[in-house]
């Protein structure tokens, strides 16, 4: 299905963020591009992009997407983009011949509301608006949002001074090549060269169908507040991470994400997060190693902060669309280097740097415990995943164990904290084996 996007308009309300508005940056990712990300993951990959102010900056940035997603991106130009978004659509009407989706260039939405939708029956002569039924929702501009009134699954009233209105235009339509017709319509009829003006026509008609979008993200982004707004959602999204345990779920990530904000920013990518992460814990096992509690406190603290760090990798790559096989694994290789060296050197402070057979014991076990443990995670937690996903903040994983690592160095109790984790990390092991052992 082709998608098609308009981004003719000037967007002044923008002007102190970026003079092209599809161009301001959200957490270090241009705003149209963002929306196409958002289509290419609902496994849209035929754009048509109509562009008009600014147009030469934005067309050449496309052009510049198109090759690094290896999708197609078709320039359209309105020279008359001042004259009302309906002419923006019009532009595009020999090349829409059948079905079609509808995309403002400043509008986030959750990818699943634009795969449901594409999968929507049409019938003749009819369009669908995806609208937003949750009228206290919290993200949208009261004084800006179109407003609808449905009833029975049909649109029967829209515009932004609805006194009686149930929903919200969300701005994404699925089209058929009808609407060219009515906006041709409504703008020799009516004067009306707004996108709104041919919808009406058809909901005069009573062609115009809704989906409820439910409670998925979308936001139109027109000023400063929108913007920010749109940074909170998004970063707000890093903190839902189902197999996350209890520290990274209430300790780690709150923190994490903040951080994660200003590295979008920046050129630095995910796998070097990663190896910043590790270099912190390489240091914290030195730390440890030295002997003393000022250090073992400051290589405790160190690897508390590395773990908080660990987490931005993962978001940094979500927010900004660099996410890769490889990068998964790279993260969980210097994971498992990581956690080798702080126990090693937890063992070697509580051993006193010389050959205490307990406390190397000890310390073995936690090693071994803490390898069994992050091996049979994944064959665990894909055959359970349906139980993680209900209860993931009870899962016990790297983020507990340097936690306790942490804990143990704050009250000057490494032995003791090598014996829990020993203890704790083998007896979850045992258990994820007896779990999957009676699994199909």
């Amino acid at each position: 299905m082709k998608c098609l996007i308009i981004a003719a308009g000037k967007g002044s309300r923008l002007w102190q963020k970026g003079k092209s508005k599809p161009l301001v940056p959200i957490l270090g990712v241009p705003l149209i591009e963002r929306v196409i990300r958002s289509a290419m993951q609902a496994e849209m990959d035929d754009f048509y992009v109509v562009s008009g102010y600014q147009g030469d900056r934005l067309r050449h940035f496309l052009n510049g997407l198109a090759r690094r997603c290896c999708v197609k991106i078709t320039h359209i130009i309105n020279d008359d983009w001042e004259l009302g978004n309906g002419l923006s659509v019009l532009k595009a009407r020999e090349h829409l011949r059948g079905r079609f989706l509808l995309l403002m260039g400043d509008h986030l939405f959750d990818p699943v509301i634009l795969h449901n939708l594409a999968n929507k029956p049409l019938g003749e002569g009819e369009i669908t608006l995806a609208v937003d039924s949750d009228t206290a929702n919290l993200l949208i501009n009261m004084d800006d949002v179109t407003r609808v009134r449905s009833e029975n699954g049909k649109v029967r009233d829209i515009g932004k001074g609805l006194a009686a209105f149930n929903g919200f235009d969300t701005g994404i339509f699925l089209c058929t090549p009808v609407l060219f017709e009515v906006l041709e319509r409504s703008a020799e009829k009516h004067g009306d060269s707004s996108l709104t003006g041919g919808v009406r026509c058809l909901i005069a008609e009573g062609k115009v169908n809704v989906f409820d979008i439910g409670n998925r993200f979308w936001l139109d982004v027109d000023d400063p507040k929108d913007l920010y707004r749109a940074e909170r959602a998004l970063l707000d999204q890093m903190r839902d991470k189902p197999n996350d345990g209890p520290v990274s779920r209430y300790i780690n990530r709150p923190v994490s994400v903040r951080i994660s904000r200003h590295l979008t920013r920046l050129t630095v990518t995910p796998n070097q997060i990663s190896l910043v992460s590790f270099l912190c814990s390489l240091f914290a096992a030195g730390l440890f190693a030295l002997g003393g509690y000022p250090a073992l406190l400051a290589g405790g603290m160190l690897a508390q902060f590395a773990s908080i760090i660990d987490g931005c990798d993962g978001e940094v790559a979500r927010l900004k669309y660099c996410e890769s096989d490889f990068g998964g694994w790279f993260d969980a290789v210097l994971d498992r280097y990581a956690d080798a060296f702080l126990l090693f050197g937890l063992t070697w402070h509580a051993s006193g740097g010389g050959a205490d057979g307990i406390a190397l014991l000890t310390g073995f076990m936690a090693i071994i415990g803490s390898f069994m443990l992050s091996y049979t995670a994944d064959k665990h937690d894909s055959l359970m995943r349906a139980r993680i996903a209900g209860r993931g903040s009870l899962r016990i994983g790297r983020d507990v164990r340097v936690f306790l690592i942490f804990l143990g160095a704050l009250f000057n109790r490494p032995f003791w904290v090598l014996l829990v984790i020993a203890a704790m990390m083998n007896a979850e092991t045992v258990r994820r084996v007896i779990v999957c052992r009676g699994h199909r």
